[in-house]
Order: structure tokens, then C-alpha cells, then sequence
């Protein structure tokens, strides 16, 4: 028998992350008010005008931004590790001759160097184990003279789920999340010198534990490495529902606060 190798744990961790996301194509956007603010934020940074433009959407997902960038009149290319998402991205967006669709691995795109003026890749590469290897590929296939775009969550994401979770059992229910000082080493081992980085804080308010944990699974950010496996109980969904109560602020609402990097990197 081959020993597993580490490459082997790689692609399963990948085929893992696309299936969560698939299971989730449906509902995500029903589920995905934060990651259509954090987008917009992102899409500010374009200019208005994307006419002529060739622009790859790194991780579209159902292709929401892939369609706002089609109304602004680029040539998008949707690129998702799910079949799934990009099911749904061509339902939304296949009316316009000016979008192709392609599974992707973030890590080894298959376009060629120089082929987009733009990358825009929003809450997607902190599913990538090394931030620089995407980032490496996003600037590879941007042209001189274009520029990357990207979010990212940060160390300190869904500290209060984390938190609340940590009172309940040893299991990992939260994924860790890159410091804002390994955002810069990834950033510098892709060469990426010319960035400049937007760092805020994002907090979203709930009535419940119960309905922060239905918003992630309904995105199906719910692949977790080191997670324990099984269904979780209503005891214990109770119990992290208590643990949470710390956090409510004097309306009785829960936050879910989120820690966003927004980059823009120009391909000198």
C-alpha cells in the first residue's frame, strides 16, 4: 500500500472545501449578506467603466460580482473550484456572450501569463493553505500594467463562535485564519512589492448563535480542518448558544465580527 503524501492530503483537503461549497450552491445567496458587502467594497476599487476589459473572477461562487462586472461591460472569466457554483454562476450569468466558465485551483491557473487586465477574487484564497501561491498566479496571469484584487479573511475572524465553541469541547470548529503579518510575508515571497492593503473591521449582528452558524452553513463555509466528526446535538448546539450570550450587546443582538483584508496589487 502507498503511504499517503502530502500532495494526497492537499487534494483531499480541496476536493473536501469544493464539495462544502457545492452542497451549498443553492442557498448561498440566501446566506450571503457579509460577503456581498465585503465584494462591493472590493468592486469600489474597479473603475466604473470595464469596457474592453478581460477580467478573471477568482472563486465567483454563484457569480454575483461576475454579473456586476459584465454591467460594467468586461469580458469576465468565472473560475470556481466548484462544478457546483458554477452551475448557478452560468444561469446567472450565461446570457452574456462576454462570459466564459472554467473550474480552477487558485494555486495553478490554467490562462496564460499576462492573458487578464484584472483579477478580482473576493473571500475565496483563505481557503488556500499558502496565501502566496495564488497570489503568485493571480499576478502571473495579470498584465503589465493591471492589478490584482482580493479579500481575505484575518487572524481574529468568528473569534466569538471560536470562543463559545472553546467553552464547549476541544474540537477546532472555527478555522484559523492568516495574521495580518503572514498576509505580508505571502505577500512578498509573490513579489507583489507595489499593494496597497484596506483593513477593516466587519461586524455582523444576530439574533441568535444558531443563526450565525446557519449563515455559514448556508454559504457552506463549513469545511474545518482537525474537526470533529459526527452530527452536532441539539444539547450541545444549546450549549454554544449560552456560551455565546457574553457577547450580546444591550439590544440582544449577537456578533459575528470579522477581521477583512482588502488588497489591490498593480503588475508593474
Amino acid at each position: 500500500m502507498n503511504a499517503v503524501t502530502a500532495l494526497d492530503i492537499a487534494l483531499d483537503e480541496k476536493q473536501a472545501i469544493a464539495d462544502a461549497f457545492g452542497r451549498a450552491a443553492e442557498t448561498y445567496d440566501r446566506h450571503a449578506e457579509f460577503q456581498r458587502d465585503v465584494g462591493h467594497r472590493l468592486l469600489d476599487k474597479l473603475p466604473q467603466d470595464l469596457n474592453g476589459k478581460r477580467i478573471l473572477d477568482l472563486g465567483c461562487g454563484t457569480g454575483y460580482f461576475s454579473q456586476k462586472l459584465l454591467e460594467r461591460g468586461a469580458m469576465v472569466v468565472c473560475g470556481d473550484l466548484s462544478l457546483a457554483m458554477l452551475d448557478v454562476a452560468k444561469r446567472r450569468c450565461n446570457d452574456s456572450k462576454r462570459a466564459a466558465f472554467y473550474q480552477v485551483d487558485a494555486e495553478c491557473l490554467p490562462f496564460a501569463s499576462g492573458e487578464f487586465d484584472y483579477v478580482f477574487s473576493s473571500l475565496a484564497l483563505q481557503w488556500c493553505e499558502d496565501l502566496s501561491l495564488p497570489l503568485s498566479e493571480a499576478k502571473r496571469v495579470t498584465k503589465q500594467g493591471g492589478q490584482v484584487l482580493f479579500s481575505t479573511l484575518l487572524e481574529g475572524s468568528l473569534y466569538e463562535l471560536a470562543m463559545a465553541w472553546s467553552e464547549i469541547d476541544s474540537y477546532q470548529h472555527v478555522n484559523d485564519f492568516i495574521s495580518p503579518n503572514r498576509l505580508k510575508i505571502a505577500l512578498a515571497q509573490s513579489h507583489c512589492a507595489n499593494h496597497a492593503l484596506d483593513l477593516p473591521t466587519i461586524t455582523v449582528w444576530y439574533p441568535t448563535a444558531f443563526a450565525v452558524m446557519r449563515d455559514l452553513k448556508g454559504i457552506g463555509a463549513t469545511h474545518v480542518s482537525g474537526r470533529g466528526q459526527g452530527l452536532t446535538s441539539r444539547k450541545t448546539l444549546n450549549q454554544v448558544e449560552m456560551a455565546y450570550q457574553k457577547f450580546k450587546n444591550q439590544q440582544g443582538l449577537l456578533p459575528a465580527t470579522y477581521q477583512v483584508c482588502l488588497g489591490v496589487i498593480q503588475h508593474d
